[in-house]
């Protein structure tokens, strides 16, 4: 069974008159008390907190604490009537336990629930079944992830359990009345409630839990028994100090939890001792790209794991799906002035990453994109064994390992919203020894890639997609990939570089057609690599078995991302903006293009080329524009930036028509149907089609349409497009789900407040 997030459930409320007892009164069983009586059960209700502890001090102190309302050595004298029994005892004491409520079980009500705090669910269970016969129904084994180095129930703490995990493990015969009981329990807490099976649970805790405090009390007790343990320790630092701190944990609680969960800690101590060999051989052969592949691949790690405890965003919904949707609510009207700097080109990001994880040395990268998208490729690499420093504002190294010397990573690549990420490496990964698998959030889990799946499979590779050909794509290794010559049935960059990835590791040549011309990164940057890749009319190619040599690599500015205050700046009366050190590529300058033709007064100035790319600043003022029919040769060149464009065309004189551009509907989200659906909200008049949209434009300097709120279908572009456009609204514009801008344009909000947007960023808890 998957972990089942609980979260979003409206929290159940204990019945009236609940008579809880909590046998084992220390920290877990007190803090359970504290954290109850605050959330006011017991207070008006009838409800009674009871407790069984074999010390009577501690049942002493917790009724001079106010935590429970009486308490006793013996269970027979409180399991009278109990509604809720929380067995929160030393792992191999639940056995006994267990034996004792099985004789007393009569005494409690008819309806008793059990449930109980252990940290290993598999011995729990086992002692269950030994003491009932079976695990009964109304029996919810529970774990709550919480807890401190401290013990007894004078160091109970309500806030222990605050935004906190527990983790139950229902079975299929688990009362579902009994369930949501144990559910309410712990939601009372604050506590984040999720489901997971018995054996998953014990094998993940022996990873994140039971092996860090084994480390920490072998390191402690090593050091403890050498002769300068006296100044070691006096000149331990706080690295120390953070890392030990679960040494001082209650000892025979975690020895009951080895003995427990014996098998699973062997289990993750044997893959810790196989990584701290590779470290061992590293440091003795010097091998300093291999110490840094992991202090770096670890370092990042656990950056993860403070954005999942935080709840931010980076790569969070490879776990659960944030908790809050994020809207933007845009006034009406304003100016856009100045000069900025956009990000740096997202498709460029992507591919330095790759094309220097597989060259020979050391790559530099400056004006790299740090979004959600190119970020997630970064961490893949990382993954595979690559060494990257990195990012810091900006700049990357990457210690380069080969053409074949990427490793298998541990799990699935998780590639986020990055469709080309995606496409790009299903045709780099086909080539590899190993097998692989691609994973990405929900947006991308919906996109079609039988379009780069069919060709590589005609090249030799062997693909499992899901149904439909969507993701998640499983690659396996080993394969003896062969060149092919291939006509694109779509202009498709994605596609071109992908084959042309997997015809580096393919015996002979790959040849690709496109039947329009598409953006040229891939061949421009492996040429700059020193892997040739020629051209002639509509068609590349290149030849297997050829080799990566490391080059610095400066990253213009995404022409993608400038294109939305290009056409803020296109649309709006008195406007005067430059957008500095641009990408003008001639594959991807259909929006320069189009804007031109509608009559935008937009030049280029400060040409020049850096590191084969040609860049510019863009320099653009407001004159009126007028519709125009996109000449279908523009459309390939043009295919990102439709949306804002469909802006521009709104507040344009006239009608706008678009014809041939069928890949808007396999997009993130069907472009052409959300942004007909959000101008139609807007009162925008449009007409769609299957391959295009007309749509008609007022033109003028005034208000062009209304406001109302839209949904983005979590897309990146559709948001920001339909920021921009409350520009020339009469009323305020609401965008619904803003999340997905980071993955394509960190920084847009304060770029669009800095230009003169008036944009608020309001978040709403999901139901």
């Amino acid at each position: 069974m998957q972990e089942v997030a609980t979260r979003g459930a409206v929290p159940a409320s204990l019945p009236r008159a609940s008579r809880i007892v909590i046998v084992g009164l220390g920290l877990i069983g007190g803090s359970l008390a504290a954290a109850l009586r605050k959330a006011g059960v017991g207070q008006g209700d009838d409800s009674l907190i009871l407790a069984c502890d074999p010390d009577p001090k501690e049942l002493e102190c917790g009724r001079r604490m106010g935590l429970i309302d009486a308490g006793s050595t013996q269970l027979s004298e409180v399991i009278e009537g109990a509604t809720l029994v929380v067995l929160a005892v030393p792992v191999l004491a639940m056995g006994q336990v267990m034996g004792e409520l099985g004789a007393l079980r009569g005494r409690a009500a008819g309806d008793l629930v059990i449930t109980d705090v252990g940290s290993t669910k598999a011995a729990i269970e086992a002692a269950a079944i030994e003491a009932f016969g079976e695990l009964p129904a109304r029996f919810v084994l529970g774990h709550p992830i919480a807890g401190s180095e401290k013990s007894g129930v004078a160091a109970a703490n309500p806030e222990l359990y605050q935004a906190h995990k527990v983790i139950l493990t229902p079975t299929c015969a688990t009362d579902p009345d009994a369930l949501e009981r144990v559910r309410a329990l712990w939601q009372l807490t604050g506590a984040e409630v999720l489901e997971m099976d018995v054996a998953r649970h014990d094998q993940v805790l022996a990873r994140t839990s039971h092996l860090p405090h084994l480390l920490a009390f072998s390191l402690v007790d090593t050091l403890a028994r050498q002769d300068e343990r006296l100044e070691i320790f006096r000149y331990a630092a706080g690295g120390f100090r953070d890392f030990t701190r679960i040494a001082g944990s209650d000892p025979v609680m975690w020895r009951d939890i080895f003995q427990a969960n014996r098998g699973a800690v062997l289990e993750a101590l044997d893959d810790f001792e196989s990584g701290l060999a590779r470290l061992r051989d590293a440091v003795n052969r010097g091998d300093g790209d291999g110490l840094l592949a992991t202090f770096d691949r670890a370092s990042h790690a656990r950056h993860y794991f403070d954005t999942l405890l935080n709840q931010t965003s980076y790569q969070a919904e490879y776990q659960m799906q944030e908790s809050a949707m994020l809207r933007y609510r845009v006034a009406p009207g304003g100016s856009v002035t100045g000069r900025i700097r956009v990000p740096g080109d997202k498709s460029i990001s992507h591919r330095s990453i790759m094309l220097g994880a597989l060259s020979e040395g050391v790559t530099e990268v400056s004006g790299f994109l740090e979004g959600e998208d190119s970020l997630a490729t970064l961490q893949a690499f990382r993954e595979m064994g690559v060494a990257i420093e990195g990012p810091h504002q900006g700049r990357v190294t990457i210690h380069g390992v080969g053409m074949h010397g990427l490793k298998k990573p541990a799990g699935p690549l998780y590639v986020g919203n990055a469709g080309t990420a995606m496409r790009l490496f299903a045709g780099l990964l086909a080539g590899q020894a190993f097998d692989t698998e691609l994973t990405g959030d929900t947006s991308l889990t919906r996109r079609p890639m039988g379009r780069v799946a069919d060709p590589l499979r005609q090249m030799g590779a062997v693909i499992d997609t899901a149904e439909g050909g969507r993701p998640p794509l499983r690659i396996k290794g080993g394969q003896a990939l062969k060149g092919i010559h291939y006509d694109m049935p779509m202009a498709s960059a994605q596609v071109k570089s992908c084959l042309l990835l997997a015809g580096m590791f393919a015996e002979g040549e790959t040849r690709v057609r496109e039947p329009a011309p598409t953006r040229d990164h891939t061949e421009r940057m492996l040429n700059g690599f020193g892997y040739a890749v020629e051209r002639e009319g509509d068609t590349c190619w290149l030849q297997g078995g050829g080799k990566l040599a490391a080059g610095p690599i400066d990253v213009p500015s995404d022409i993608s991302s400038a294109t939305f205050f290009l056409v803020a700046a296109a649309i709006t009366p008195g406007s005067d903006l430059v957008l500095e050190h641009v990408g003008i590529n001639p594959t991807r300058i259909g929006v320069i293009n189009i804007l031109t033709a509608m009559g935008a007064d937009l030049r280029l100035e400060n040409e020049r080329e850096v590191g084969g790319e040609p860049v510019a600043d863009l320099h653009i003022r407001y004159r009126p524009l007028k519709g125009i029919d996109i000449p279908e040769d523009q459309v390939p060149l043009a295919i990102d930036e439709f949306p804002a464009l469909f802006i521009a065309a709104a507040n344009a004189e006239g009608t706008t028509r678009l014809r041939g551009a069928e890949e808007l509907r396999v997009k993130e989200s069907d472009r052409l149907q959300s942004m007909a659906d959000g101008m139609s909200v807007l009162g925008i008049d449009n007409t769609l089609y299957d391959d295009g949209i007309d749509i008609v434009g007022k033109g003028g300097d005034g208000a062009n349409y209304g406001g109302g709120r839209v949904d983005s279908h979590e897309d990146h572009r559709i948001a920001m497009a339909f920021t921009i456009a409350a520009l020339r609204a009469s009323s305020p514009i609401e965008v619904n789900d803003c999340a997905n801008v980071a993955t394509s344009f960190p920084g847009f909000v304060e770029l669009a407040r800095g230009v003169g947007l008036e944009l608020e960023e309001v978040r709403e808890e999901q139901a």
